[in-house]
């Protein structure tokens, strides 16, 4: 009976296989990557994949219409010493953002509260709050965060990375600014270091989750990473900031996913510690990309 099981699975991957290798792409990527028919056969559903996702890169004109599983990337596979892996390489866009990040990284990694800009009046506010943060921070006093959001480009990392580097040097705070999209992709590439990433996050005294609305919502990343990591941080009143493009109106949408009931109810669970965690304010200046 095992055998005709064997017998009966072998014909099933023979069968896929020969299917999928009437697509001229499919037997191209074959070739590209050196695999044999064996090991095609047996990844025959994870290589129509990454022709799915180099397909919809072709037609894609930004990373706001990625299709792919994530963002900005594309499963593509890899064979070292006969073993056969599949890895997330970044499109054109991604590389570009990438290189920007890098660059607005080591700005913000720098950035003091007296190098930030007082002479636009729409950021008066705002810096007022961080100026008051500033000087009332204590160990034994957990504050509230602030959930800044507003356009692109009109510098909220930048601010928040000023106040949380001056709280560094002058009060010896434990911080953290992590990219969102970034660090999701990091985690699920890495999971030997999973538990030792997310204990990081989930207790460094100060957390910013930067650009948080531009991954891409699955069940995984909003319930499991995201909402652990903000119910751990509210259980040992930590301070949590963050920055979006978006509103709580429009970041909790965002969070629907496929919109069930289950969905809406998760989401909202999200939003409800957000607003517990932080302060709502609003930025529009101008863009400083430029």
């Amino acid at each position: 009976m095992e055998i005709a099981y064997r017998k009966q699975d072998q014909d099933r991957l023979e069968k896929n296989f020969l299917e999928a290798c009437k697509n001229q792409e499919f037997v191209s990527l074959i070739k590209k990557v050196g695999l044999t028919k064996e090991e095609a056969q047996k990844k025959t559903s994870k290589l129509e994949e990454t022709i799915n996702e180099l397909n919809h890169c072709k037609e894609c004109k930004g990373l706001y219409e990625c299709k792919n599983v994530y963002l900005g990337h594309v499963s593509y596979p890899q064979k070292e010493e006969n073993m056969i892996h599949f890895t997330y390489l970044p499109c054109r866009y991604k590389k570009e953002e990438i290189k920007q990040r890098k660059s607005e990284t080591k700005v913000n990694e720098q950035a003091r509260m007296k190098d930030i800009d007082v002479t636009d009046k729409k950021r008066v506010k705002v810096i007022k709050w961080l100026d008051k943060f500033y000087e009332k921070y204590d160990f034994s006093k957990p504050l509230k965060g602030l959930y800044l959001h507003g356009n692109f480009g009109c510098g909220k990392s930048f601010l928040i990375g000023a106040l949380l580097n001056e709280l560094k040097e002058k009060k010896n705070v434990s911080t953290e600014m992590i990219y969102f999209p970034e660090i999701l992709r990091e985690l699920k590439s890495d999971w030997e270091l999973y538990e030792a990433k997310m204990h990081h996050y989930e207790t460094v005294d100060i957390l910013c989750i930067d650009d948080i609305g531009a991954e891409k919502v699955t069940d995984w990343s909003r319930d499991e990473v995201l909402g652990t990591i903000l119910q751990t941080r509210m259980n040992r009143n930590l301070t949590t900031f963050f920055t979006s493009n978006l509103t709580m109106e429009e970041l909790e949408n965002h969070f629907l996913g496929k919109q069930t009931m289950e969905d809406k109810i998760n989401a909202r669970r999200i939003m409800e510690r957000i607003k517990q965690l932080t302060e709502d304010m609003e930025l529009i200046s101008e863009n400083r990309r430029k």
